[in-house]
């Protein structure tokens, strides 16, 4: 238990001032961008379940996750020029979801999937 303190302490490497680069954590975890986003602003399992160890205080906002798996993760690889974010001048790298994470319940982030995945401004996947 002790050492679950500082395990995902995303908000406090925030608060300090780190820039942090999320990821899938595969193979120890499944690797689905969604449960990693829900995992980061809800702090609880894919059930909804929260106890002791799941510091609930590390959680980040919806606009943080999203920066942890798009932007800081491309500065992380310095391709922060080419990726990370929609503008001119970038690779066209992004996918369309079915929902908008931003807005709805936490529970339906986990419900929310690709329907789109554009990759050097060609479709690579389209459902």
């Amino acid at each position: 238990m002790d050492r679950l303190a500082g395990a995902y302490a995303w908000q406090s490497f925030l608060k300090s001032g780190c820039v942090v680069a999320g990821g899938s954590d595969a193979p120890v975890e499944r690797g689905e961008p969604m449960i990693e986003f829900y995992a980061a602003v809800a702090r609880k399992s894919i059930k909804g379940e929260s106890g002791e160890g799941w510091h609930p205080e590390q959680a980040v906002s919806r606009e943080e996750a999203l920066k942890m798996f798009t932007i800081w993760p491309a500065y992380a690889a310095f391709e922060e020029k080419d990726k990370g974010s929609i503008e001119p001048g970038k690779l066209a790298d992004f996918t369309v979801l079915s929902q908008d994470i931003m807005k709805i319940p936490e529970p339906e982030i986990l419900k929310t999937r690709a329907q789109m995945t554009v990759i050097g401004g060609e479709v690579v996947f389209g459902n």
